[in-house]
């Protein structure tokens, strides 16, 4: 049952109220003996106490017993569509307790103290129900308000989860999508090397491929990339690119080492230069030059265009997918520029 096991009861509750019960009673037991009591000056100290501990066991089982009925309500309609249930439930329920244990409590006082042969008389004032029922209101209110507070935040923490969970499914797509484009542009290079070098070069060939796959794999969690990593992965791309083009091909680097712990998104700089050896020329009268450097948080890919005049079946994915992936887990996007001459890509270091 939840009002004796800790962990329901917390559940129902919304926080450990031990504490808060007894500072309540005690609240509220001293605010109807000061309210409601009609001693005089000459009444002694005795009778006061007395009096007290009257109001005081009447707040205790007005307390325990709602309490117990608010766990119940709250075990059994625990969804916010049945809020106003419970609430209107949980009201007039409060009511009838009160005017019971008032009438229940007096009748059981009066026989107590007629067997200790003193004369006590207990009826129902309308002004003890009335305020009782209004402190005992507030009470409940601020159990109320706690217990919503708990399951908004919980709410918005379950769909901020939920969220991500899409988010992540979304990520992983895009990441899978990107793992292909970069193997069928591989393997048109790998053709273009069967068909123009030896077969020892194109089995070199496959296996520094190999091993940067191997990169691609043990990336393949994660949604951001440090640009040390990054870097490290495009190195080995790049070096089978050079084994192809040899000169023809020049990357300039530019990278200050206090910004490689920044974040990019995986395979995104490998993907830039990739499209630029896709699309461009490169030969010994014009060789592709490719510039990276960082400028105002962002790592800058820059080469100019110079287009094949047969241009190779182009799947349209990479941009894109950079693109969205940025979307997916940041505010800032890759600025995408072509300037005639140039061809400028600036991803946001995260």
């Amino acid at each position: 049952m939840a009002l004796f096991n800790k962990e329901k009861r917390i559940k129902s509750l919304g926080f450990n109220d031990i504490w808060f019960s007894f500072a309540g009673i005690f609240f509220i037991s001293i605010i109807l003996f000061y309210l409601l009591n009609k001693a005089s000056n000459e009444t002694s100290f005795h009778i006061i106490f007395i009096r007290w501990g009257i109001f005081l066991c009447f707040t205790i089982l007005d307390w325990i017993i709602i309490r117990t009925i608010l766990i119940f309500l709250r075990t059994k309609y625990n969804d916010f569509k049945n809020d106003i249930k419970r609430t209107t439930i949980l009201f007039f329920s409060l009511i009838i307790v009160i005017i019971s244990v008032e009438f229940i409590g007096g009748f059981l006082l009066s026989l107590i103290f007629g067997l200790l042969g003193t004369e006590y008389t207990h009826s129902l004032d309308l002004k003890i129900l009335i305020t009782t029922i209004i402190t005992t209101l507030m009470i409940m209110a601020i159990y109320d308000a706690i217990y919503y507070y708990i399951r908004l935040k919980k709410s918005i923490r379950v769909e901020e989860q939920v969220k991500q969970i899409m988010v992540q499914a979304q990520l992983d797509t895009l990441r899978n999508q990107a793992q292909p484009h970069f193997l069928f542009n591989s393997l048109n290079t790998l053709r273009d090397v069967i068909d123009q070098e030896s077969k020892e070069y194109a089995i070199n060939f496959v296996d520094n491929l190999s091993n940067v796959y191997r990169f691609i794999l043990d990336s393949a969690a994660t949604n951001t990339i440090s640009i040390r990593e990054e870097l490290k992965f495009v190195r080995a791309y790049v070096y089978i690119q050079l084994e192809r083009f040899g000169n023809n091909l020049q990357i300039k680097w530019n990278i200050p080492p206090d910004k490689e712990a920044c974040l990019v998104v995986p395979m995104s700089l490998q993907l830039l230069i990739e499209n630029a050896i896709k699309h461009n020329i490169i030969s010994k009268a014009k060789p592709l030059v490719v510039t990276i450097n960082i400028k105002d948080d962002h790592l800058v890919v820059r080469n100019k265009i110079q287009l094949k005049s047969t241009k190779i079946p182009s799947t349209k994915i990479g941009l894109k997918n950079i693109q969205k992936r940025y979307k997916l887990i940041s505010s800032k996007t890759p600025e995408i520029i072509n300037e005639g001459n140039d061809f400028i890509v600036k991803l946001p270091l995260l």
